[in-house]
C-alpha cells in the first residue's frame, strides 16, 4: 500500500497541485459538512444575490449527513453521501473558492469541467467505514441551515481524517484508471 500524504486544511493550490488520483491521504483542519438539502439553500441563497453562510475559499466540504451522536461524542457514525446528488450545486461552489469535496461514487462530466478550471480536488472514503471515521471528527458544529437536521451546513474538526483521491485537479480519475488493467479488449 501506498504511504498516506498528510494534508491539512485549509487546502492550498500548491498542496492541491501535489495530489494525483490514488493518492491515500491523512487530512486535519477544519472539513465542512453538507449534503444535497444545505447545497440546494446555498444556491438558491446565491441565486438570490446572498452571501453563503461561510467562506469556502480553500476549504473542503464532505457529502455527510451523521447519526445523532452518543452522550459524550460530538458525532454519530458518518459515512460518505453519494457525490453525484450534489453535481447540480457543485460547479458554482466551486466558483466559490471550495477546494475539495469528499464523498463516494462518481461525478459528472461538468462537475469535473470545473473541477479542472478551478483547481478542485475530489476525495472518496469508504461507506461502510462510518463509525471508523467518526471517530476522526473532534468537532461538530451546525453553522447554517439548522432546521434541515442533519443535512444542515456543519463545520466540522477532524484529526488523520482518511480519504482517497478520486479525481485530481488536472482531471485523472482513479475511478477509471483502476479499472483498466481489469477490462478485457
Amino acid at each position: 500500500m501506498a504511504e498516506q500524504i498528510r494534508i491539512t486544511t485549509p487546502l492550498t493550490d500548491e498542496t492541491i497541485k501535489k495530489l494525483k488520483a490514488g493518492d491515500s491521504v491523512l487530512i486535519t483542519g477544519v472539513i465542512y459538512a453538507a449534503r444535497d438539502a444545505a447545497h440546494k439553500c446555498m444556491v438558491e441563497a446565491l441565486d438570490r444575490g446572498e452571501e453563503l453562510p461561510v467562506d469556502f475559499t480553500g476549504q473542503m466540504v464532505y457529502y455527510v449527513g451523521p447519526s445523532p451522536a452518543k452522550p459524550g461524542e460530538p458525532i454519530g457514525s458518518a459515512g460518505p453521501t453519494t457525490s453525484g446528488r450534489m453535481d447540480p450545486y457543485a460547479p458554482l461552489l466551486l466558483d466559490k473558492g471550495l477546494k475539495g469535496m469528499i464523498g463516494k461514487g462518481y461525478r459528472s462530466e461538468a462537475v469535473v469541467d470545473s473541477m479542472k478550471k478551478n483547481g478542485v480536488v475530489y476525495l472518496v472514503t469508504t461507506g461502510g467505514a462510518a463509525a471508523l471515521i467518526s471517530k476522526t471528527i473532534k468537532a461538530y458544529e451546525v453553522v447554517a441551515y439548522g432546521d434541515l437536521g442533519p443535512e444542515a451546513l456543519a463545520r466540522m474538526e477532524v484529526v488523520d481524517f482518511p480519504a482517497i483521491v478520486a479525481i485530481d485537479s488536472t482531471g485523472r480519475n482513479f475511478y477509471q484508471e483502476g479499472q483498466k488493467a481489469y477490462r478485457q479488449l
